[in-house]
């Protein structure tokens, strides 16, 4: 039997309102704007931003950033549990900043779990109270791939959707830089300042590696080869050099310190460092045998690390490749609440990137205050 409607004296005129809106947002094939909604339901434009903004605030819909509304989750509020290691770098701060502050406007509940990096014991044991707790989607961010693929398999075991955040799991979502043309980037711009300083010159390629992550190394160090190809030809074998910083600027300074008491001292060198502390301990090492003049160093996710090298007029970190990690969280949480409501995704869903420079980095990061 069908259910039996209200009798009209019963109805409430906003509320009617409020669901023909929300019942607008959340069939629309896309996200809709303010414009879009009055034609769609014939309420007047105002009444309309009024609504949505009480729509958004009660976490039924999300305002993004192009000013355009898209539908989240009904009746239900999700929760999404996150295992990391959650601080020691600005990018894991920023990271889960990002996603707190995101959460939060969204009416998801967020479950975090710290471990150490490389501790892939608490690692598990943080997967398996998330599991315990029955999350609906998990996100980790595992620097080192061992305890990202152990963590993934505990996941997919429990049924329990997961995105991969910077490194690539097995069976999960992934979310992150494109890593083959971040490093691309970063391997033409070291191209081009061979070509303009060197005239094209070069004694060594030095790739500042991670063994910690062997899939995103890969990629990323395949990039910057072929990055440096299109600017200058064939890079020969016997002039790379490959070093293994651990993603650490301690390690990565006494790699290239070990490196270069092997090299002649005016020896030009091109080193692409696998994130920013890689390339400031190669940097650091530079300075100590006081040959920076005579390289030219590219790094990975520009953060804050290295924004007072790249203001530095004398510094030889000529660029980073900037994937802002401070805006992750607002586009992790729209993916798990799509994971969440079983909508088709992508299996990986890239970052943008912009080659932070000297002469750009104001343009997208405030300078410090004197």
């Amino acid at each position: 039997m069908p259910a039996r409607k209200a009798p009209r004296e019963y109805q409430v005129g906003t509320v009617e309102k409020a669901l023909d809106l929300l019942e607008a947002v959340e069939t629309a094939a896309v996200p809709c704007g303010v414009q879009d909604l009055v034609r769609a339901t014939g309420i007047q434009r105002t009444a309309v931003y009024r609504l949505l903004s009480t729509l958004e605030r009660r976490g039924y819909i999300l305002r993004l950033p192009d000013k355009t509304y898209s539908a989240t989750a009904r009746r239900k509020r999700f929760t999404f549990g996150i295992v990391a290691p959650l601080s020691g770098n600005s990018f894991r701060d920023d990271l889960y900043r990002g996603l707190r502050e995101a959460a939060t406007h969204a009416r998801v509940e967020l479950l975090a779990l710290d471990n150490a990096e490389g501790d892939s014991g608490a690692a598990l044991q943080n997967a398996q109270q998330l599991i315990d707790r029955r999350v609906d989607v998990a996100v980790m961010f595992q620097p080192v791939g061992s305890v990202g693929h152990l963590v993934a398999d505990r996941f997919a075991a429990a049924g329990i959707p997961m995105v991969a955040v910077e490194a690539p799991a097995s069976g999960a979502f992934y979310f992150g830089a494109n890593n083959y043309q971040a490093g691309r980037l970063a391997g033409a711009a070291l191209g081009r300042f061979a070509l303009e300083r060197w005239a094209g010159s070069y004694d060594r390629i030095v790739l500042l590696e991670s063994s910690l992550s062997s899939l995103t190394v890969y990629a990323r160090v395949t990039g910057v080869l072929e990055g440096l190809r299109q600017v200058l030809g064939e890079v020969p074998e016997s002039r790379t050099v490959h070093l293994d910083g651990r993603a650490h600027f301690e390690e990565s300074r006494a790699s290239v310190a070990e490196m270069l008491r092997k090299l002649p001292p005016k020896s030009r060198l091109l080193i692409s460092g696998f994130n920013d502390l890689a390339a400031l301990g190669a940097l650091r090492a530079l300075r100590d045998a006081g040959r920076e003049e005579y390289a030219a160093v590219a790094g990975q996710n520009a953060t804050a690390e290295s924004h007072a090298e790249l203001r530095n007029p004398s510094s030889r970190l000529i660029v980073s490749v900037a994937y802002f990690p401070e805006r992750y969280g607002t586009k992790l949480v729209q993916l798990g609440i799509s994971i969440a409501n079983r909508e088709a995704v992508p299996p990986a869903v890239y970052t943008g990137h912009v080659l932070l420079t000297p002469d750009n980095i104001d343009q997208h990061y405030q300078p410090p205050r004197e």
